[in-house]
Formats: structure tokens, sequence, C-alpha cells
């Protein structure tokens, strides 16, 4: 029989430790990565199955211990028979991670027109997004309701949540109750509330 990649857990937030044990010690393996925006720290990527690596084997060797090694756990198994991956799913799979890394790498790419929940700090609204980011590091730019207005916004895309169309009330053009009386604000409104948000002045 062929020879075939297996699955490797190992500890948590040690996927790059246990990936230089295996090397080290001989091991063909693929240890799939990703760039993003925020990487593991101390990398400049982050593990696309954090807690899994896929080492290829020959079957006639049998699957060796690899619980003394840095950072591993054992073999993934299931009743007691570790699955075989065969080499065109690695191969497709090392594919798309490539064009992952090439396009940027992994980060939501909100469209326009798409339903978003904004939280920045303290500050929490919906929001309608206009124009799609860019890049990693651009912001989105959105159609925010703000003390009983919509504005528009621009908004870094990790503080966009998407959210289900159903959910959303319809703005009705009457100002939502932004207080509590006497002048005090409700929680995530109010001068403080903005956060990492940039709105127009004006």
């Amino acid at each position: 029989m062929k020879g075939g990649w297996y699955v490797v857990r190992t500890k948590p937030m040690s996927e790059y430790m246990a990936a230089s044990a295996l090397a080290e010690n001989g091991h063909d393996l693929y240890f799939p990565r990703v760039v993003t925006p925020r990487p593991r720290k101390g990398h400049k990527d982050f593990p696309l199955f954090p807690g899994y690596l896929f080492v290829r084997r020959d079957d006639s060797d049998g699957l060796p211990s690899v619980r003394g090694m840095a950072g591993l756990i054992g073999w993934v198994q299931f009743e007691g028979v570790a699955p075989r991956l065969p080499d065109d799913i690695i191969g497709e799979l090392r594919r798309r991670v490539e064009r992952i890394n090439l396009g940027g790498g992994h980060w939501r790419q909100f469209q326009p027109g798409e339903k978003v929940l904004v939280a920045s700090g303290a500050m929490e609204g919906l929001a309608e997004v206009l124009e799609a980011p860019e890049s990693p590091v651009s912001r989105v730019r959105v159609l925010l309701e703000f003390m009983g207005r919509l504005v528009p916004a621009h908004v870094p895309w990790q503080d966009l949540h998407p959210i289900e169309v159903e959910t959303l009330p319809t703005y009705s053009g009457r100002p939502s109750r932004r207080t509590r009386g006497n002048r005090r604000w409700i929680k995530g409104f109010g001068p403080r509330g903005i956060g990492g948000i940039s709105t127009p002045s004006g």
C-alpha cells in the first residue's frame, strides 16, 4: 500500500514548536499557515488548523510514537485507527493555502450592502457596508446609525460582525432613544462611544 498523510495533534498554542520537533526528527510534514492581520505572537502567520499538523508516512513503517516530542500529544485516531489522507488531498490543500496567501491572506472581506454590527470599544450599532475594503489594513466605509442619524463612517474590518438581515429593525427615520433621562447616556452611546471609528465632522 502506498504511503499517505496522517494527522498529528499538538498541545495548545504549540504548533510551531511541534513542527520544528518533527522536522528535526526527520519527518516529512505539512504545516498549513495563512497570512493574517492578527498573526500568532512571534510569527508572521497563523495556523490554518490550530492544534493539528500533517505528517507523511510510509504505511509499511507504521506510526511511531510522538509523545516524547516537544509540543505533541499523539496521532489522531478513530477507534484505534489513524485515517490516511492521499497525496492529492494535501496537494489541493497546499494550492488553496497558496491562493489565500497570494490574495492577501485570511481576513473577512465584507461586501457592499451587507448588514453588520459595529463593535469598537464601547460603541455598538447597526450599519450597512457601502464599500468593501481593498486590503487587510484598509478601513470599511459603512452607513452607521448613530445618535438617531445615519452617518457614513470608516471602520476597521476587525470591528465589524456580520448579522442576519431578519434581525435588523427597520429604520423609521425617527431618532432612537440614547439617554436614560437627565441627559445620562445609555451604555454604548455618547461622546466617548466612538472608539476606533472615524466619522466625518460637521
